[in-house]
């Protein structure tokens, strides 16, 4: 029964265009190809062989900040240099792999590594002798609920769970915080939440956190009531914790990250899945105040997905077109700016961006670290540069799948490895 669903769900077209046709300011978005059963393309998730390690970029080198890890999905690089990891998986949630379909993405998702109990903690890292290596390993919190981003603003060390946001006193060097935490808001969760993971950002004078909130489906086929304020960025008030939205109309969002200067808020944006292997990028864009990007209704723009029903002309109108495609299916996840980098030259001003690989695409894509030069503010326009490559195998097995990436006290480019359990370390020279 198992073997025949998995072939059932494997049974699906395939890409007609290159992963870079759907990548750039103006990507190329063919008509939609609707399947019976979405293409399932999973990299079964096998680790790193011994010695083995990602490919950096000409003029980079790479080691290992930390192994040994539980399933590490999020960064974030303290003032004095140390580094949290989020240790963490999917909550429980019943409704969400229910009937046939749901059943099917279940076995999808144990394939790829992504079934296990989450860790539920943040671990902190310390390398204390500037080799680039991590010595110190201690949890620094513990018994969180699927946990994801974080922001530290002065004192206090904000943390979202899949269904809060969560504050903890901290206090420079700690390593280990015992205090419980204080709600400072509740998020959407519940017995689906579809998209769990929920990222934050601290303004630059600290009175604000943006909060991403994914969708809870991939095309409101469970109708819009379960979708109230999800795909969306909210704008949450630090002291009060009143919150509104402040973007929607976005599926996905999960990196966030300041241009240089602090003045504009951007994103990347997983898209929707189930019409072809070409169709639809994920994104890299400002977020704009107030704006709609088209989910679920129409995508990059005006495109209508004729899935969605009733439809709503007179929002499809008004769809931003996003900045910057990044490829159909990549699962575009980690998002850092290039400020403060001491990589090499192709990589002074622009963002990295984690891609944590397709599972609705043939071939692959994703499964990698890209760069996207900007120019002015915002992207340049031309490719985006490799930074981290070779996470899959000739065979196309997952070594590793990248998710979260910052940038280090030094400069260095840290990507938090879900699959290898590793954070790699990407520094200048060899």
């Amino acid at each position: 029964m198992v073997a025949a669903a998995l072939a059932l769900a494997a049974c699906g077209e395939t890409a007609k265009l290159p992963v870079s046709a759907g990548t750039g300011p103006r990507p190329t978005l063919p008509a939609p190809v609707p399947t019976l059963l979405p293409t399932v393309n999973v990299a079964p998730a096998e680790g790193w062989p011994p010695g083995a390690a990602p490919q950096g970029a000409p003029g980079t080198r790479v080691t290992a900040f930390a192994r040994g890890l539980d399933h590490p999905r999020w960064l974030l690089v303290l003032p004095n240099g140390d580094v949290l990891v989020a240790e963490t998986n999917a909550p429980v949630r019943p409704e969400n792999s229910s009937g046939f379909k749901g059943w099917v993405m279940g076995l999808m998702m144990k394939r790829a590594g992504a079934a296990p109990p989450s860790a539920d903690r943040i671990t902190l890292l310390r390398d204390s002798d500037g080799d680039g290596v991590a010595e110190l390993r201690t949890v620094l919190l513990e018994g969180l609920h699927s946990p994801f981003g974080m922001a530290l603003v002065g004192q206090d060390l904000y943390v979202a769970n899949t269904d809060a946001v969560l504050r903890f006193p901290y206090r420079r060097g700690d390593t280990r915080i015992s205090a419980p935490g204080a709600t400072l808001l509740p998020l959407p969760g519940g017995p689906i939440n579809h998209h769990w993971t929920k990222n934050l950002i601290a303004s630059a004078d600290g009175r604000k956190l943006y909060v991403t909130v994914g969708s809870n489906s991939n095309v409101a086929e469970r109708g819009m009531g379960a979708e109230e304020e999800r795909a969306a960025v909210w704008e949450v008030d630090v002291a009060t914790g009143a919150h509104r939205v402040f973007a929607s109309g976005l599926r996905n969002p999960n990196g966030l990250a300041w241009a240089p200067g602090g003045s504009a808020l951007w994103t990347v944006v997983n898209e929707r899945d189930e019409i072809g292997s070409d169709l639809v990028p994920d994104y890299l864009t400002a977020v704009q105040d107030g704006g709609f990007y088209g989910w679920p209704y129409s995508y990059y723009g005006q495109h209508v997905d004729t899935r969605v029903a009733p439809q709503r002309p007179e929002l499809v109108a008004r769809a931003l077109v996003p900045d910057y495609a990044l490829g159909p299916h990549t699962a575009s996840l980690g998002l850092a700016s290039a400020a403060g980098s001491k990589l090499p030259p192709p990589f002074a001003q622009g963002m990295f961006i984690g891609q944590h690989g397709s599972w609705n695409r043939d071939p692959h894509s994703g499964y990698k670290v890209i760069f996207v030069p900007f120019e002015g503010g915002r992207p340049a326009g031309g490719a985006p540069v490799d930074v981290l490559t070779g996470f899959l195998s000739d065979s196309g097995k997952a070594y590793g799948r990248p998710v979260g990436v910052a940038l280090d006290a030094k400069g260095a480019l840290l990507v938090a490895d879900d699959v290898g359990n590793t954070v790699w370390r990407v520094s200048a020279g060899r």
